[in-house]
């Protein structure tokens, strides 16, 4: 029997959960320049299955794993099979934990990916390019116009 790790926030998974992560490219806006960098991020059971039709997107791989294998406590750890120069995405740990969730729902999104596989077959494609830190900005020019009417019993 195999020691379950609990995490204190979803104390319904244990290490042993299946996860899938992928190599993601994005981009970062900075001085007017975009920059490119490779990120490592959870994939939910929903966008595995979308990918796997073959909808273009950002991820270079993915691989399927334990959700112990990458969240080792409070320590994150890159899987096999990724470049160290990666970054882990932002809120890594609650995005894997729920990542991981789906795929205890949606089991049938696992036989996509086998654990301990990966997978590098999809439509990959930066045409639409993921810009990570980009602002919005909201302008009176972007509320909708309404008819004088609008408002008014009649």
């Amino acid at each position: 029997m195999t020691t379950a790790t609990v995490y204190a926030n979803a104390p319904e998974l244990s290490s042993e959960d299946y996860v899938a992560i992928g190599l993601a490219t994005c981009f970062v806006k900075e001085e007017g320049e975009v920059r490119e960098l490779e990120i490592i991020e959870p994939i939910p059971s929903a966008a595995l299955e979308a990918i796997a039709k073959g909808i273009p997107t950002s991820y270079k791989l993915v691989s399927a794993t334990t959700l112990g294998t990458v969240l080792a406590g409070d320590k994150l750890q890159i899987p096999a099979g990724f470049p160290t120069s990666a970054q882990f995405s932002d809120d890594f740990g609650q995005r894997a934990i729920a990542a991981a969730r789906t795929y205890k729902s949606r089991t049938v999104a696992k036989a996509l990916i086998p654990l301990g596989t990966t997978r590098e077959d999809f439509n990959y494609s930066t045409e639409r390019k993921r810009v990570l830190n980009t602002k919005r900005v909201v302008s009176k020019d972007d509320n909708v116009k309404q008819h004088a009417y609008t408002h008014q019993v009649l």
